[in-house]
């Protein structure tokens, strides 16, 4: 019995490897898309921060709130919202506060690059969510003269059911699915305080 085992847990283990190293991007949602396409999933993002870490750079580019009550990737270099909650106004259709730009993001983030020793030619891993905010926040980046801004196209939590009793519920994909590190407990170091 414990060979079997053993043998499903290694088959199964070079299956996932291949769909995760040939993941098909060109179907991405056109609101996760980027136009200079430097795309990586959940998997891959710990994998390249986990084999560089004083060369790639990892940024949570989600809200303040959804750090505080939904954690964080542990090898995650910082957070940097690339919006925040406009506390003063509910989107109806959405179920949530609106969203407004952080003006502070690209120099909190070059901030943050130039005291790890980094700069705009470095890999620089974006993650929030689910990948939509990361991408705008990539296609900011590449506009701003940074060659390797990567957009974790599943982000924290992932992407929803689409049907079933699960259905619309966060279990399709991301980091926290992926059981990649993660704590409720980031440092002080690498939450944003403005």
């Amino acid at each position: 019995m414990y060979k079997f085992s053993l043998t499903l847990l290694m088959l199964f283990s070079v299956i996932s490897t291949q769909v995760i190293s040939s993941e098909d991007f060109s179907k991405l949602s056109e609101k996760k898309q980027t136009p200079q396409a430097l795309y990586v999933n959940a998997v891959q993002a710990h994998q390249m921060k986990s084999q560089d870490p004083d060369n790639v750079f990892l940024v949570d580019v989600r809200t303040q709130g959804e750090i505080e009550f939904l954690g964080m990737a542990d090898i995650a270099d910082v957070n940097i919202p690339y919006m925040f909650n406009d506390l003063s106004e509910w989107d109806t259709k959405k179920y949530r506060y609106l969203k407004q730009p952080n003006s502070n993001f690209s120099v909190t983030l070059r901030e943050k690059l130039e005291e790890a020793g980094l700069d705009k030619n470095n890999t620089i891993l974006l993650m929030c969510r689910s990948g939509t905010r990361s991408s705008k926040a990539a296609n900011l980046l590449h506009q701003l003269g940074y060659t390797k801004a990567y957009t974790v196209v599943d982000g924290f939590e992932g992407d929803k059911v689409k049907a079933g009793p699960h259905k619309g519920q966060r279990l399709v994909n991301g980091w926290k699915n992926a059981n990649l590190p993660w704590s409720y407990k980031p440092t002080e170091q690498k939450v944003y305080i403005e």
